[in-house]
């Protein structure tokens, strides 16, 4: 994309649609998976560093990202580029995903939504063989904000749940970005977040997905809510518990050290998922 139009998507000022009328650009690809951006992916978000026989269920979301990313700096997506605040993700796998298999990729908004600090799009990612047969697909929100927040004071959080500490470097969101290609400032050091309201850094909302999701085994569905940033460098502490019950899921925090809940979600296992 030239620099000039990326230069202009990136600072446009947010628009004023009617919450439920959203462009009608939807892009598309045919991917396969690269195997060695497969295992820098499956390391730092760690999966391991042996692929097996199955996609991570966040990985198709990388491989879509350029896709997004060319969306997103079109002329009618209605939102500011840099800045932009990934609130939440839901992804289905319909199908088993081999890491050599040919995916058909295609984004599109569904949905441009008002919200109390801005406006949020729903940004749908599809992954289908190359005859049209759905395979996977994901829901992602993300949020401009119209007003740069003030600071706040946060009530305590009760003690999160025992589980594991992971102590994330201070230049995670550089590592994350030069693989899933997503370079939003707000993630690559304080200068560049400060005007954007962050007084660091803030790790990849999709880094925090996926390294829960890494404890989870291979779930088939995933919801995760991104409640409030990562600061990086940060202590935060993994949880989760299943739920009684049969076809019932596995839910998961991420707390800083001081009890700040940052994310949330659930999964559902193979068998509770797929045919």
């Amino acid at each position: 994309m030239p620099a000039l139009a990326l230069l202009r998507a990136a600072f446009k000022r947010p628009s004023h649609h009617r919450p439920d009328v959203a462009p009608a650009t939807r892009l598309s690809t045919t991917r396969t998976p690269d195997p060695a951006h497969l295992a820098a992916y499956n390391r730092i978000c760690g999966f391991g560093t042996d692929p097996g026989d199955a996609l991570p269920l966040t990985y198709p979301h990388v491989l879509a990202f350029p896709l997004a990313m060319r969306l997103m700096t079109a002329r009618d997506f209605p939102l500011p580029l840099l800045g932009l605040v990934h609130t939440s993700i839901e992804i289905t796998q319909h199908q088993p995903l081999s890491p050599t298999q040919e995916l058909h990729l295609s984004v599109r908004t569904t949905q441009l939504a008002p919200h109390r600090r801005g406006t949020e799009a729903t940004l749908l990612t599809e992954a289908t063989t190359p005859d049209g047969e759905l395979l996977w697909q994901s829901h992602s929100t993300y949020l401009a904000r119209h007003k740069t927040p003030t600071a706040t004071n946060h009530t305590p959080a009760p003690a999160p749940a025992p589980g594991k500490t992971w102590q994330l470097p201070a230049d995670l969101g550089r590592r994350y970005a030069a693989i899933s290609g997503d370079r939003n400032p707000i993630h690559l050091h304080a200068l560049t977040a400060r005007p954007f309201g962050f007084p660091r850094a803030i790790a990849h909302g999709m880094w925090t997905a996926a390294r829960c999701l890494a404890e989870q085994g291979t779930p088939t569905h995933a919801r995760v809510e991104f409640r409030a940033p990562v600061l990086l460098p940060s202590t935060v502490t993994y949880s989760s518990a299943p739920q009684s019950g049969n076809n019932r899921p596995t839910t998961f925090e991420l707390h800083s050290a001081q009890g700040r809940l940052h994310l949330t979600g659930a999964t559902t296992a193979p068998s509770d998922a797929l045919p």
